[in-house]
Formats: structure tokens, sequence, C-alpha cells
């Protein structure tokens, strides 16, 4: 009798289990399938290779080469060419082709997920083992091929997003060595004629640094000038310099509504005057702007979840009634606060029973929590509410050529602490020397000087410079003597809510330090019945430090 002959290839394929799994024993099946999904999650394409069809293998195989060296040819630029590769990234055709290519490579994924699922040939596998292998297949499936359709819908929405918030055209060039930003915060509020920037920073920083000086202008500043070759200077040669119809945050509505014309290229005239004035009034050259819609804000901070801060006093703002649920006045208690949009934005714009300085630090505050508490968990879980709110209030003229440069700019000045000045009180004096109505530029000039020299001498240093030492308001007669004009603004004011920022004598009781005529602490019920009963003093009191804010955890 002769024995069969056997051929290498008929030998090899019966013991290659993972191409031929029939004579395998349960268990090398169970292993099999554990292999071929390992396989398509860490290297896909490979199970193809193993087990399938070795040409699609070969494709996905190169594919995904492919991707892993773009990968790390991006972690490579990114700690030695972040510039040019957030340039890149934020190029609205790039982030179009990004958004095609990561659709494409899910759609690529699920294919070879499913011929996974073939090729594990779940009749052959033991009874307890598949509905356990199904279920971890479908997850996978979800979390690979669908996360990446995902990021890119997600890629595709930020392209939007950024094509209606940047311009187009070349980016600016720094001049001195520093890019000069005008940040507005803009407010259509009721009672109202038109729109006016209530929150005015300039946000200046060092091009090869990334160190960064925030300067405040309060919004009731007057006599601003207007930069060399700035059209207002046919209007005003000496400065915004009509009293009380003048001060800064009118300047934006009367341009829209009276010297529009003087900007004709501008896609913003208000926006465009609003840079003049920061730059002639600074002596620093502004190379954009950005303008948040405040009445849009609260959008914002309720799409990252809410903000946390430390306030150092009671707050006044217009609420519901704790018990009645009626409208009418309430109170942010000091101490930490859990903030939703709509209360962010009534914390960061109350400026009843203080003054526009306590305002500007709290407004400083909430922009510090936004900043510190916006981290790339929040990114990635609300990424398409952000958008979308960003979109809608936000307007600057800055390209989107620049959003790179920015950018990596950004990263490298988280690792500085910003100088703050303030124009007005504490970094200009004591509130009551209306510093604000009569600047006196050449000391503006000399502290931003200052500030810029500062750069780099200690980084642990406190963020503000060192207000100058605070002396007793001057009587209206010392002070005509002095200034050789009249004291403090006219009475003639347009706006009822100007008359509530000039600034009166400082309370010196830490709001901490207040009680109730029984001795007890004060509470919001207390507050809103001594409101009710016109007890200024005490009101005045408990909001005296309501400028004292720090950014929560």
């Amino acid at each position: 009798m002769i024995a069969p002959t056997i051929t290498y290839h008929e030998f090899r394929g019966s013991n290659d289990v993972l191409r031929n799994p029939r004579a395998a024993s349960p268990r090398e099946r169970t292993k099999r399938a554990s292999i071929l999904t390992a396989l398509t999650l860490f290297l896909p394409g490979g199970a193809q290779i193993t087990a399938g069809s070795r040409s699609l293998g070969r494709i996905a195989l190169a594919v995904t080469v492919g991707c892993w060296f773009l990968l790390l040819l991006g972690i490579t630029m990114y700690f030695t060419m972040r510039s040019v590769l957030l340039s890149a990234l934020t190029q609205p055709f790039i982030m179009w082709t990004g958004s095609i290519i990561l659709v494409a490579l899910g759609i690529g994924w699920l294919v070879l997920w499913l011929d996974t699922f073939r090729l594990i040939r779940f009749s052959q596998l033991a009874p307890g083992f598949k509905p356990i292998i199904a279920v971890i297949l479908v997850l996978l499936t979800a979390l690979t091929s669908g996360g990446l359709a995902y990021a890119g819908h997600l890629l595709n929405d930020a392209r939007n997003a950024l094509a209606g918030i940047f311009g187009e055209g070349a980016a600016v060039q720094a001049e001195d060595g520093r890019y000069n930003f005008l940040l507005l915060g803009a407010d259509a509020g009721e009672g109202r004629e038109g729109l006016r920037p209530d929150s005015i920073h300039v946000i200046s920083v060092n091009q090869a640094t990334s160190e960064t000086i925030i300067v405040s202008i309060p919004r009731n500043f007057q006599n601003a000038q207007f930069a060399e070759g700035s059209p207002m200077r046919e209007i005003y040669p000496n400065g915004y310099n009509c009293g009380n119809e003048c001060i800064i945050n009118f300047l934006y509505t009367e341009v829209h509504n009276s010297y529009s014309h003087l900007y004709p290229e501008a896609q913003d005239p208000g926006a465009a005057a609003m840079m003049d004035a920061a730059s002639g009034t600074l002596d620093l050259a502004i190379h954009g702007y950005v303008m948040v819609d405040m009445g849009g804000f609260s959008e914002l901070i309720d799409a990252m979840g809410g903000i946390t801060v430390e306030s150092g006093g009671w707050v006044p703002y217009r609420g519901r009634h704790p018990e009645t649920n009626q409208w009418g006045n309430r109170w942010f208690e000091p101490g930490t606060l859990e903030l939703d949009g709509s209360d962010a934005l009534s914390f960061a714009r109350s400026r009843t029973h203080s003054n526009d300085y306590n305002r500007i630090q709290r407004q400083q505050c909430v922009q510090q929590a936004m900043i510190g508490q916006f981290t790339p968990q929040t990114l990635l879980t609300r990424f398409t509410e952000i958008m979308a709110a960003g979109e809608n209030i936000v307007e600057t003229d800055l390209p989107q050529a620049q959003l790179g440069s920015l950018l990596d700019l950004a990263v490298d000045a988280q690792d500085h602490t910003p100088q703050r000045l303030t124009l007005g009180a504490p970094d200009f004096g004591s509130a009551g020397d209306l510093f604000s109505t009569y600047p006196d530029f050449d000391q503006i000039h000399a502290r931003v000087d200052e500030l810029i020299a500062n750069e780099g001498e200690d980084d642990d240093a406190p963020s503000a410079q060192e207000p100058q030492e605070q002396t007793e308001p001057e009587s209206p007669e010392e002070a005509a003597d002095s200034e050789g004009e009249p004291p403090g603004p006219t009475p003639e004011h347009t706006d009822p809510a100007v008359a509530e920022d000039e600034p009166g004598e400082q309370q010196t009781a830490e709001a901490s330090e207040l009680t109730q005529p029984d001795g007890s602490p004060l509470t919001e019920l207390y507050l809103i019945e001594a409101q009710q009963r016109g007890e200024i003093g005490i009101l005045e009191q408990a909001a005296s430090t309501n400028g004292e804010c720090s950014p929560g955890n």
C-alpha cells in the first residue's frame, strides 16, 4: 500500500492557524481572533496580509506607514518649527484637505474592520467567545472609524468658523519687535444708541520672547490722542477733548454715525478709530483689533461649561430674588463663585456702588479664568458649541494667515506672567485724582516704556506694576491751582451710566469685616433690603473690594 504524498505547501497550510483555522483547537481560534483584532487596531492592513487579501493589506499598510510618518513629522515640527506647522495647519485649503483625508481614512478603516469580521470566521469560534469578540469589534470600529470621521467633521466646522471670524490678506509685520492688538468688549446695552466698547485693552506681545503687557483703558478715559496719520486728527487735532461728550467709548459710535467716510477701506470704521486712539494714547503701533460682543459673551462661557472665580467683595447685579423669584437687585457673595455665561457677564459688567477700576479688574479676572480653564478636554467635548459661539460674537481685522504665528506666540506666552497697567487708579494715583479725566500722556508713555524695559528681568515678580504712591485727593481749589483748569468732569453727562463711573472717595473697610447692626455677618438678603431702604453707605462699603478677584481652579 502506497502512502499518500503530502507536499510542503499542503503541510504548511494545514498547520498555519492564522490562514487556515479549520484544524485549529478552540483555544487557538480564540487566540487567532484576538491577534487579527489587535493587528487591525494597531497596524491596519496587518490582518489582511496575515490571513486575507495581501493586496488590500499592502495598500492599507502603506497608508498606515504614511500616517505614522506624517504624525512623527508633525511632532518633530512642533518642537522645532512650531510656527511653520501651526501656520500650515490653519490655512483654509489644508484644513479642507485634512477633513477630506480624515473622512477617507475613517471609511478605509471601516472596510478593514468589516474584512476582519469576515476573516475571524465567527462560526468556528467557541460559543462563549462569540458575543465578547463581537462587542469588542463593534466598539473598536466606532472608536477608530467613527472617531476619524467625527474629527474630519470638526475640522471642517473649524475651517468654516475661522473663515467667518478672520479676514483675508497677508500677515502683518511686528514693529520694534512687538505685536500690539486692541481687544474690545462691545455692548449695545439698554437705552443706548448703537454699539459701545465698554472693555478696552491693548495686548502687547514681544515677538522674540512672547512676554506680554496688558494695558487697560477705562471706558470714561478723556482726551485720548490720535496716532500720526489718523484721519481723526483733522476733526480733533488736540485729541478727543470735548469733555464728557468725548469719553473714549463714545468714539466708536460717533465715528460710525458721522465719520465713517474717513476710513473708506476699513471693514469697521469705529474699530479703526479706536485703534488710532489707543495707538496715540500709548505711543504704540496697533496692528489689529479683536472685538467681542458682550451680549453674546455668555454663549461662549456656556459653551465652555462655565468658569470659576474667587471674588474678594460683594458684587451687585440684576437678577431674580432668591426667595420671591421676582426680578430685581441681587448680590454675588465674596468667595468661590461658579458662574454660567449670564452670571459671568453680570459679574464682569457690574459697576453699581463701585467704579470703573474695580470693573476693569473683574473683567481681567474673567478673561484669565476663561483662558486658564479652557482645557483640551473642554475643547474636545464642546468643540462645536465653542466654534459656533466664537463665530457669532467675535469680529477681527486680523488675517487668517496670521493665526498660526499668533497661536505660536500664545503657547509661549503661557510661560510668562503678563505685566498689567491701568490708565487710572491704582496705577496712576488714587481714584480721587481723576487721572482718566485729565491724563498725563508723558507719564503714560514713560510707564509703558518702563514695562517694556522690565521684560525678562523677573518672571516671578508681581504681574502688575507697583501703583504710584497714593495721596489724599486735592481740594477743588488746589486742583484748580495745580491743573490750571476746573477739576473733575463737567456735569453735562449724556449717558446716566457715565455718572456712575466717576470714582468717589474709596471706602477703607474690608467687605469681610462688615457686619449687620446686630453683629452678624452680611448676607445677600440684608444688602437687598438695605438697597431698598436707600442705605448707600453700607452698599458702597460692601462693594468697595469687589475688584479683588482671581481665577479659580
